[in-house]
């Protein structure tokens, strides 16, 4: 019988190098039972090779109402049925709903963006450098970058963007009460459930809401309100971890600043395209791991998980095996991260990667060119770090220049 390894999960982080990942490999590559919140004892699964597998395999069910899946808390098990979205349903319910937003996606549609894009970060850094130092990055360019570039995808009038921007800090902000945050989920349904109406009986344009509600709302493949769910969960899938990318991508080149140099200095937009995939794959910010649960007996890495045993999958490790990336603890900007899973693999690889590639390339092409004396405004190690969140990241980010 596999030993179960007891420890709080996720492990802690160095609180002196906190952008370092759970050093989980230190408790071994195979796959393992490690003890949980509720008693149980899921698999954890940190090598490249395995996620790799597990991530691939249709008998790895994301559904959280199945028995045997390692939920994350008593409050989100207790919400499971609420949670079936296209993040957590199985083929082929989640290939219909895939289909249905796949095109909004497609890379040569984002890459259009890149001027409106730019406008924004562009937007966003003269209204920083105009205020008061020091500045917190996060509020001034982590969180609404993300935010104001879904608007664009949807179709949120611009009237509507700073009431639609709010709701979004509302429902991810860690000092907002349950009320505050469920009062913010129920009203941001209801705008984009209204939104989507008006949508409906107007002259069909180019954004995500539109084109759903004139070819699903329309023919009744879908309601307004499952339209309203789908376009919530792409807000706050894309929303958190841009800004989360974002703040710590800025921690990291900081803390590096001959890489830092590499990316300020360079004219060539491929040098920044492969920073952003290293500082992908370096940070990882999904830190408690993808979940999924046995359908059927799985042999994965000399050992046997059984048909109805959790699984909890580390994309950190995943992207810190010496095995797949050379010296893979070092951010190396001229590295080639090719097959890092920072988005995930398989069926529920993340929709809108291209997406945030692109906010990511533009706010690290623009960042450090227009601001080549930006500094942490307190030291490294002192940042208020996310480890609280699903996501990992910074909650503020003090600058100066």
């Amino acid at each position: 019988m596999t030993e179960t390894i007891e420890f709080d999960f996720p492990p802690n982080r160095d609180a002196m190098c906190p952008i370092e990942p759970a050093r989980y490999g230190e408790m071994g590559g195979h796959p393992k039972r490690v003890r949980f919140w509720d008693g149980s004892t899921p698999w954890l699964i940190t090598r490249y090779q395995d996620v790799h597998d597990i991530l691939a395999d249709a008998r790895a069910s994301s559904d959280p109402t199945i028995p045997g899946y390692p939920d994350f808390t008593a409050a989100s098990a207790a919400a499971a049925e609420q949670r079936r979205t296209i993040v957590a349903l199985d083929d082929p319910e989640h290939a219909v709903l895939r289909r249905m937003l796949i095109a909004d996606f497609m890379p040569k549609r984002i890459e259009a963006m890149r001027p409106t894009v730019q406008v924004i970060v562009d937007s966003l850094i003269d209204d920083m450098l105009a205020g008061p130092q020091p500045a917190d990055l996060v509020s001034a360019l982590a969180l609404p970058v993300p935010s104001l570039v879904i608007c664009e995808v949807l179709g949120v009038p611009a009237t509507e963007r700073e009431r639609f921007q709010h709701l979004a800090g509302v429902t991810g902000a860690t000092e907002a009460t349950v009320t505050e945050v469920v009062a913010a989920h129920d009203e941001l349904i209801a705008f984009l459930t209204d939104l989507t109406l008006e949508k409906a009986s107007s002259v069909p344009t180019g954004d995500l809401l539109s084109r759903l509600a004139h070819e699903q709302l329309t023919t009744g493949a879908l309601s307004a309100n499952e339209i309203a769910k789908l376009a919530k969960v792409l807000l706050i899938a894309g929303h958190d971890t841009s800004a989360g990318m974002i703040g710590l991508g800025t921690v990291a080149l900081l803390k590096n600043p001959d890489q830092l140099k590499i990316v300020r200095d360079s004219q060539d937009p491929r040098v920044v395209s492969s920073a952003v995939e290293e500082l992908l794959r370096y940070l990882t910010i999904v830190h408690r791991g993808r979940r999924r649960v046995a359908l059927e007996d799985i042999e994965l890495g000399g050992e046997l998980i059984r048909a109805g045993e959790g699984m909890i999958v580390v994309l950190e490790t995943a992207n810190r095996d010496e095995q797949q990336f050379k010296n893979a603890n070092v951010l190396d900007v001229q590295r080639d991260s090719h097959g890092h899973m920072a988005f995930g693999f398989g069926i529920h690889q993340c929709l809108g990667q291209s997406l945030a590639r692109l906010e990511l390339e533009v706010v690290n092409s623009t960042l450090f060119r227009r601001i080549p004396t930006l500094a942490l405004a307190v030291p490294y190690e002192s940042l208020p770090y996310r480890h609280d969140q699903f996501n990992y990241g910074v909650h503020c980010l003090p600058v100066t220049w």
